[in-house]
């Protein structure tokens, strides 16, 4: 009990702690971003000291997490530069989502053509609808090996299975607010924030507003009480994100990511 309590104590610095400072190349050779960080994060944080049951007793069901120090996934980084992926997938078919929140329309071109030609920074006028974001929709065939090199999040919640979604945006790209079931987001290059709410605080969004515009334009006019728990999320850290919790990203950079959905 006291060994809790001592790492409880913890928990609250790391919820402000920001390693390494402002912008930092994006890495792997994908382009960095000009899109400015926030340095304040208003998410808990908790390094490899963090036990599985205080996981389950204090964030699991309640509120989210940010992982750091908990897995290695230096050799899943490695197969994931620019380079190394146009080598393995270049050919091969990838499906965009659009970056709305209820994504309906599906496009798919050759990896190559996704990644030379459609992956650019976000056009702030731009709707969500007229975005094109690939995550998610993988081919567990064809990307199978690479998904093989995840290490996953150390937590599990019982009852529930992981399932991988692998992701890949252009700096000012991200979805807008949704919620679904709980999983983890890991950032494997570039930078990505979060905004976060709970389940019985819906926040101001328009379905077909980007987030890089909800950002612009009614962020800014929040009073302190209604803004969203936020946080960016740089490379080899995983953020947790409760069932249901209304969750919008950003991302800073070209970023790579990963996610693990338990369902």
């Amino acid at each position: 009990m006291a060994a809790a309590g001592r790492l409880l104590a913890l928990l609250a610095p790391l919820a402000w702690a920001r390693p390494g400072g402002g912008a930092a190349p994006a890495g792997g050779g994908w382009q960095a971003g000009a899109v400015p960080e926030e340095p304040r994060c208003t998410v808990e944080g908790a390094d490899a000291a963090l036990s599985a049951a205080l996981f389950l007793r204090r964030f699991a069901f309640s509120r989210p997490i940010i992982l750091r120090g908990v897995t290695d996934n230096s050799a899943f980084r490695a197969l994931c530069t620019r380079d190394k992926l146009l080598a393995a997938y270049g050919q091969r078919l990838v499906r965009l989502s659009t970056a709305n929140t209820y994504s309906y329309r599906k496009v798919d071109v050759p990896f190559q053509e996704y990644v030379e030609q459609l992956l650019k920074p976000q056009d702030p006028t731009a709707l969500g609808s007229d975005t094109l974001y690939f995550f998610g929709d993988n081919n567990f065939t064809e990307w199978g090996p690479l998904f093989q090199q995840y290490v996953p999040p150390p937590f599990r919640i019982p009852g529930t299975s992981g399932a991988y979604s692998f992701g890949i945006a252009g700096s000012g790209s991200g979805v807008p607010f949704h919620w679904h079931g709980p999983g983890y987001s890991e950032v494997i290059f570039g930078r990505k924030r979060w905004f976060l709410y709970p389940p019985d605080k819906t926040p101001h969004f328009h379905p077909n507003e980007t987030t890089l515009a909800w950002l612009q334009h009614t962020y800014p006019t929040l009073p302190p009480a209604e803004r969203p728990l936020e946080c960016t999320v740089r490379p080899g850290e995983i953020l947790y994100f409760p069932d249901r919790w209304w969750h919008a990203t950003l991302n800073l950079d070209t970023s790579v990511f990963i996610s693990t959905f338990l369902g």
